[in-house]
């Protein structure tokens, strides 16, 4: 059995390694969520493909600087990455315009 003051040295050792490695998790979790993000979406036109079918063209400004493409079909009820782009398309504007700028 160790004395009181040599077990309360253990127990501060242990709470600064806690806190030590919580700074850590806390500090590679920030590094991550600085992923670039919308800032801005822009109407650039409407462009017609066949006699039909129309969809609207918007370009979104990046927070890193980019300027990406995403398209709005059906009434702008289908966005979709890239000018003219169905590949990869959401039900919402910005959830388009994130993943554009990822």
């Amino acid at each position: 059995m160790l004395p009181v003051g040599e077990m309360g040295v253990e127990v501060v050792k242990m709470g600064k390694t806690i806190t030590i490695l919580f700074t850590l998790i806390l500090c590679s979790w920030s590094l991550f969520s600085h992923a670039a993000k919308p800032t801005s979406i822009k109407y650039v036109e409407e462009i017609v493909v066949g006699e039909d079918k129309v969809y609207a063209y918007y370009q979104v400004s990046c927070s890193n600087g980019d300027k990406k493409d995403i398209s709005a079909w059906d009434n702008r009820k289908l966005w979709c990455l890239g000018k003219g782009g169905t590949d990869t398309c959401h039900k919402k504007q910005i959830k388009t315009a994130k993943k554009s700028c990822k």
